[in-house]
């Protein structure tokens, strides 16, 4: 398994109250010549009673660093996950690169799909305004969906489709407005990087991002 799996990074959250690691799995796929996702293993340690060590299945969009974290849930519909008191031994690893594995083909399977669809302007909108929904700004609360009309962040990702890094691969499709989302939410979104890394990866990005994944797949469907 040694092989199989290499750490790569490792820090805390919250003041030292969420230890994470971020371990690299041996296998990666590239998309639209050169478009690069690589897996990762996210496995984080709450310093509270009760709570387990937590592993997610999280690919990383290497052009741009952004990341998408899941649960690594299989056939039980359960999340790997491991006692404080209980040994991390090499079986949930194995189990936890099994399933990892499968998810990665999964993924690249949407990621294909995504990027065979091409959006048009007025679907995009709507998509962001889905993803980022409009209903907090009173100033256009009553107005006809436009550009203009965006929240703040749906407009942030407007501009971004275009300009982010990587937004030459698989250009105008739902593939890049996903990573759009993902862009705002991982770099320009949050007070400070520990906020913005929390958020991203177990507060409310991370179920953001998953949902804005399932949109842009619905949408692409339409196409």
């Amino acid at each position: 398994m040694k092989g199989d799996m290499e750490m790569h990074t490792a820090g805390s959250l919250k003041g030292g109250q969420l230890v994470w690691a971020l371990a690299k799995v041996k296998e990666s796929f590239d998309l639209f010549g050169g478009d690069t996702v690589e897996s990762y293993l996210l496995f984080s340690n709450p310093h509270k009673y009760g709570f387990s060590i937590d592993v997610r299945f999280t690919p990383i969009r290497v052009v741009c660093n952004n990341t998408l974290s899941l649960s690594l849930e299989g056939k039980t519909d359960r999340s790997v996950k491991v006692g404080h008191r209980t040994e991390f031994n090499a079986n949930e690893v194995k189990k936890a690169l099994g399933i990892a594995s499968a998810k990665l083909h999964e993924y690249k399977d949407m990621a294909e799909f995504l990027g065979s669809k091409r959006y048009n302007i007025d679907a995009l909108v709507e998509y962001y305004n889905t993803v980022f929904p409009r209903t907090a700004d009173k100033r256009v609360q009553n107005q006809d969906l436009s550009v203009e009309t965006l929240s703040k962040n749906a407009k942030a990702a407007f501009d971004a489709i275009e300009q982010q890094p990587g937004a030459k691969y698989a250009e105008g499709s739902w593939w890049q407005a996903f990573n759009s989302v993902t862009y705002v939410t991982d770099h320009l979104q949050g007070r400070n990087a520990d906020n913005r890394l929390y958020s991203s990866w177990f507060g409310g990005n991370q179920v953001r991002k998953r949902d804005a994944l399932k949109t842009a797949l619905a949408f692409a469907e339409k196409v």
